[in-house]
């Protein structure tokens, strides 16, 4: 039986209650409200009145009586309004009880500056560097005033923080009548410069050592004169390599009372630098001419130096005791330098010595004492040291050393010193015996430790007040430095000429290379023999150079740029060693400079593409074809001279003309390939490519040879 359907009792809406509207209460006008006579019009007359008589009475009757409850609504009212206006809480009249009536907080008014009466300058002085701001409150002129001419003149649109140019502010002042100057701050390089262009009072100056620097032609006897000069047992031409001097050195001896100061230089052409540095420090200067070799290029060099510098000089005819001399020829060439002896009427003493059998010595120095006080060398030893950096190295028990001579005032120990880009505290001094010295007065050598960083050689040092004004003028003269060396790394900007012309010549070959050097001196020796290969095929292009031994990071720069590491003077740390084996990284080690320049020749002339020239062999006539089907046209042909080789190539002659060049694919004597066939003989020769030969051709043969180019042939 079916279940009954669910059946649902349908929901009927309950009916809403109509909200009948409030009713209005009905008031009736009045005579009273008609007259504008409020029901409360009689008590706040009542309130006035009594208002009027509080007033009226003494307020020390009624002291407690100033209360809240007191206090009428208009008068309280009047009472919060006085409060807000003195921005305090509110007191009684005698400010000994405080009201319980607090006012409302009142509003905080924007803070209007007092500026007072505006002075239009029109004299002003301006530190730089300067902002539209700091202009304005100068001169007295609103910045408007100078953004508007701004725009006007130079279409800049500025804000009023904006840096300005002293050229731009001279032209809105200009423009506002304003004479303008610029005050600038002092800053280090100007104390340093102050410092050298210091003037010493007369009264202040005695008489210091001369410095003489020895220049001359290599092996022409200079250190060895410089040796016996020293009477030292530690003879400095024995620890250079080769016997050739490639480091400058200075030393100081005492002759008679009288200290000289002398300066060793290298002779070799690579150290023109370092002779011409040496040349810019001295007073005078030591001319060495070897008797039997006469005047040499780098002695005519050394003469220019002089020359250049202006300082007196007098010449050593060194080696008088060997047999084959000529002094008379020596003088005539000297006198084709414009240096005129002094016994042939001139100015130039020409003294002969000889450094080995120390023969002329005395008579040499008392030339150079006798110069010396005729020009009256004076210095002030009590003003801050002022000099130059000779050379620099590294040492691994004292670091950085910097080999100085002293020019004017007195170097000691705990000196705040900058040189070049190195700066620091003199913590000890060494003289050229390397014993250990307190002070150095002038044109005293010394060797000195402390600094960051191994100075430049010919850098000048300068003892100044705090290390402070030395680290902020080394780190600007370094940022200098380094934007130089990213502008000589990169090769400046490329014209379109330049990749134009790359493209169709080909890519350059770089001989990537890292240098490193004992001193600066040597470095700078270096850079400048290399710099002088020139080639538009190939180019060094020094990656690195620096002081000190080869270390990892060298060996890692040379592996990711496939470089060839150079150390001059110089050996490789032995974890540099080891990963140079495994890195596959050549370090070549040299001790003279023309080893050097010697391999780096050959290297770049190794990169040169070489030379295709033809060279003819032979010739042979054709006297007549045959053609065979598998082969194409044979040509019998007669050796008219030389041979004719299998593997050479041969010029096609017609009618004088040669049509183009061919190799042979086949050569024949008789029925056998032969390689060669000589002068008289006959033979079959079947050109490669080519089926058209006819009787009366004339085949030359030519073979191509690779000649090695080197860097003064042509590209």
């Amino acid at each position: 039986m079916a279940a009954p359907p669910a059946y649902k009792q349908p929901v009927v809406p309950k009916p809403k209650k109509k909200e009948e509207k409030a009713q209005k209460p009905e008031v009736r006008l009045t005579a009273d409200i008609l007259e504008q006579k409020s029901p409360l019009a009689a008590h706040l007359a009542q309130h006035t009145e009594q208002k009027k008589k509080d007033k009226d009475r003494d307020p020390q009757d009624d002291d407690g009586k100033n209360r809240r409850g007191s206090l009428s609504l208009v008068e309280a009212r009047k009472q919060r309004r006085e409060q807000r206006k003195e921005g305090r809480r509110g007191f009684s009249g005698e400010g000994s009880e405080q009201q319980d009536v607090v006012g409302r907080r009142p509003r905080r008014s924007r803070r209007k500056h007092d500026s007072g009466n505006i002075v239009h300058k029109t004299d002003v002085e301006v530190e730089v560097p300067m902002t539209v701001r700091s202009l304005s409150e100068a001169m007295g002129r609103p910045a408007k005033a100078i953004m508007s001419i701004m725009f006007k003149e130079f279409g800049e649109m500025v804000t009023i923080n904006q840096i300005i140019e002293e050229d731009v502010a001279l032209a809105v002042a200009m423009e506002l009548g304003v004479d303008l100057t610029f005050k600038r701050q002092r800053g280090a390089l100007e104390s340093v410069t102050e410092i050298i262009e210091q003037e010493d009072a007369p009264e202040d100056l005695v008489t210091r050592p001369p410095i003489i620097t020895v220049l001359g032609h290599v092996d022409h006897g200079k250190t060895t004169l410089v040796d016996t000069l020293r009477k030292s047992k530690i003879k400095v031409v024995e620890g250079e390599a080769g016997g050739i001097t490639q480091h400058i050195a200075a030393y100081q001896i005492e002759y008679n009372g009288h200290k000289l100061t002398f300066v060793d230089t290298p002779g070799h052409a690579a150290f023109s630098e370092m002779r011409s540095r040496g040349a810019n420090v001295t007073d005078m200067v030591v001319l060495v001419v070897a008797a039997d070799d006469g005047v040499m290029p780098q002695t005519a060099e050394s003469i220019s130096h002089v020359k250049a510098s202006g300082v007196p000089m007098v010449v050593a005819m060194n080696k008088i005791d060997l047999p084959d001399i000529n002094e008379q020829k020596v003088l005539q060439e000297l006198t084709t330098q414009n240096v005129l002896p002094s016994e042939w009427g001139g100015e130039t003493d020409v003294v002969r010595v000889s450094a080995l059998k120390e023969m002329g010595l005395d008579n040499l120095l008392e030339t150079l004492l006798l110069t010396a006080e005729l020009h009256e060398l004076k210095a002030n030893p009590n003003r801050p040291a002022v000099g130059a950096c000779l050379e620099g190295f590294r040492d691994e028990g004292r670091g950085s050393v910097a080999w100085l001579i002293v020019q004017k005032g007195t170097l000691r120990i705990g000196d705040a010193v900058i040189c070049g880009k190195s700066y620091g505290y003199i913590r000890a001094m060494y003289d050229d015996l390397d014993q250990q010295i307190e002070e150095a007065p002038p044109s005293t050598p010394v060797k000195v430790t402390g600094l960051d960083s191994v100075p430049g050689a010919g850098d000048h040092f300068v003892v100044v007040e705090t290390i402070d004004q030395a680290r902020e003028l080394a780190e600007e003269r370094r940022h200098e430095g380094r934007a130089d060396t990213l502008a000589r790394h990169s090769g400046g900007p490329r014209t379109l000429e330049d990749i134009l012309g790359s493209a169709v010549e080909g890519a350059i070959q770089d001989l990537p290379l890292i240098l490193k050097a004992d001193t600066p001196g040597s470095l700078e020796a270096l850079r400048s023999e290399i710099n002088k290969f020139e080639h538009p095929e190939v180019r060094v292009k020094i990656l690195h150079d620096g002081i000190g031994g080869v270390n990892e990071s060298d060996v890692y720069l040379a592996s990711a740029s496939n470089a060839i590491i150079v150390a001059f003077h110089v050996v490789a740390e032995d974890r540099a060693l080891n990963l140079a084996t495994q890195e596959d990284v050549e370090i070549r080690r040299y001790s003279i400079i023309y080893e050097v320049v010697d391999d780096i020749r050959a290297s770049l002339e190794g990169m040169l593409r070489p030379e295709l020239v033809q060279e003819q062999t032979g010739r042979a006539l054709v006297l007549q074809t045959f053609s065979i089907s598998r082969y194409g046209k044979i040509a019998g042909c007669r050796v008219l001279n030389g041979t004719i080789n299998r593997n050479d190539r041969v010029h096609l002659i017609r009618d004088q003309k040669i049509l183009n060049q061919y190799g042979i694919a086949s050569l024949k004597r008789e029925k056998d390939d032969v390689k060669e066939v000589r002068e008289g003989m006959e033979c079959g020769i079947l050109l490669a490519g080519f089926n058209d030969i006819k009787e009366g051709d004339l085949l030359e043969a030519f073979r191509i040879n690779e000649v090695k180019r080197t860097l003064e042939s042509s590209s």
